[in-house]
């Protein structure tokens, strides 16, 4: 229990310490009009009150994330509780924080058209089709997961089919609408549900009193197949988005559509980052317990197995049932995000007027069908879901690397320290690159010898790190040489 007190402690003064810092670098103005105050569409961007943006933005990257993702990580043991604890602060926070911050400097605009800004046309176009790529994932991942759980926990009787066709039908009308008329309304109140669902294991902490396990004793890898599954990077593919996740990086500007001062972006950014990696350690550290003492019970279990076996075993059934329930609505709220952001991304690549209904009709409707075809081929092949949740988590990590990169080189045009995004984005590139090589999950990995893997991992990070001491060389000089011609003083605010 020392090593989980101490975790959070840790976690809120990342938040209250290391964010400050951060906000006085990045040279936040409270008085710049922000793209909701200055071009209001009743769309996308619609101003909004900070904590319901907070909310929102805290359930769009939450989902199960933070539940599944940090119940599977917690097989590995409390190496798990230092990568949530520092992951989340040096990292996930910090990503999330200048990703959204960039976004609301820019009008809002999507991901990939700030990855082009900064890192090239070239990774404008890729970043495009990998994000709408990743978006398209999400939404299969979230369809699959609560229809699975409501089929299984209140109508054993239906076929999850219907609720497939029901969720999906859900997300339709969620990404049309103008985002202050449904996500706007309800989702606080959704975002209310996962936080009490993390106060009530508190609860039970208290009640049950489990000897949690401590770092000092149990850091070595505890996971049943240890053998095949090292911790580096395997650990830190299966803890997303409780420690860094890049799918944050794509809702970030749903929300900087709806801010009316830079000031906000600290608490909704970094702010909503901390509050989910508060809740992915109680539910690791949970884990951690029934892994470790209730062996028998969680021989087997899948992470959404785990979770009714988690609420059955410590709750009453109503509060089982409401922690069942606020799962559900935890997937349910970051499907329909993340395929609105797939129309948003499309919009602005096709150059589409938003505001117009048909318009976004035509778009949302290709989303979801080409989202219902993923879904019918996870149902119809054996592994088909295991295969797709397994390039999404690779491809949620891949994401945040390039994400990193790119807030990188936005510092250093403006002159920020750059080291704080730099040295993140060599290690999830490390950690992705190892993870392709090293890996032996089914339909993901070469499978090749540790040794060559991750050489061949250090080489791709390297490579990266020497383009980037390329690049900005480059730019220092061209920089350097257009004040010296123009005879005036640099500035720390030009873009």
């Amino acid at each position: 229990m020392i090593t989980f007190v101490i975790s959070v402690v840790l976690l809120l003064l990342g938040y209250f310490v290391y964010a400050k810092i951060i906000e006085r670098w990045l040279g936040v103005n409270p008085h710049r009009p922000t793209p909701a105050v200055k071009h209001p569409d009743g769309i996308d961007y619609v101003p909004m009150k900070p904590w319901r943006i907070f909310l929102i933005q805290f359930l769009n990257i939450a989902g199960v994330g933070p539940i599944i993702g940090a119940i599977m990580g917690a097989q590995f043991g409390t190496a798990s509780f230092l990568w949530i604890v520092f992951g989340c602060i040096f990292g996930g926070a910090v990503h999330d924080y200048i990703s959204g911050y960039m976004s609301l400097r820019q009008d809002g605009c999507s991901l990939p058209e700030g990855h082009g800004h900064y890192l090239g046309t070239n990774i404008r176009y890729f970043m495009r089709f990998f994000t709408i790529f990743l978006l398209i994932l999400v939404g299969i991942v979230f369809v699959n997961t609560p229809a699975t759980l409501i089929q299984q926990n209140f109508t054993p009787s239906w076929s999850s089919m219907v609720w497939i066709v029901i969720i999906l039908a859900y997300y339709f009308v969620a990404t049309l609408l103008p985002i202050d008329k449904l996500i706007g309304r309800i989702y606080p109140i959704f975002g209310f549900l996962l936080l009490a669902m993390a106060v009530a294991l508190l609860i039970a902490f208290i009640i049950y009193k489990p000897e949690l396990p401590e770092l000092w004793t149990n850091l070595s890898n505890q996971h049943p197949n240890a053998e095949n599954t090292p911790i580096f990077p395997m650990m830190f593919i299966s803890i997303a988005c409780g420690a860094i996740s890049g799918f944050h990086a794509t809702q970030s500007p749903l929300m900087a559509r709806c801010m009316t001062n830079e000031k906000q972006a600290r608490p909704v950014f970094y702010g909503a980052m901390i509050a989910e990696g508060i809740v992915a350690l109680i539910w690791a550290a949970t884990a951690c317990y029934f892994f470790h003492d209730k062996p028998d019970l969680c021989a087997g279990k899948s992470g959404n197995d785990m979770v009714s076996v988690i609420a059955n075993e410590w709750f009453s059934p109503v509060i089982a049932t409401i922690t069942i329930l606020g799962v559900i609505c935890a997937a349910i709220t970051s499907g329909d995000t993340a395929l609105r952001s797939a129309r948003l991304v499309i919009a602005d690549i096709l150059h589409i007027k938003r505001h117009t209904l048909l318009n976004r009709i035509t778009i949302t409707l290709s989303v979801i069908i080409v989202t219902a075809i993923g879904i019918i081929f996870s149902i119809n092949n054996a592994s088909g879901f295991q295969i797709i949740w397994r390039y999404f988590s690779w491809a949620n990590q891949v994401l945040a690397a390039v994400s990193l990169w790119m807030a990188t080189c936005y510092l250093f045009w403006r002159h920020k320290p750059y080291i704080i995004t730099l040295i993140p984005a060599l290690f999830m590139t490390m950690v992705t690159a190892s993870f392709i090589f090293v890996s032996n999950t089914e339909g993901l990995g070469l499978l090749l010898p540790d040794w060559l893997g991750y050489t061949l991992g250090a080489l791709i990070t390297l490579i990266c790190l020497a383009t980037f001491i390329v690049w900005a060389s480059r730019r220092y000089l061209i920089i350097t040489e257009y004040y010296s011609t123009h005879n005036t003083k640099k500035s720390n605010n030009y873009q």
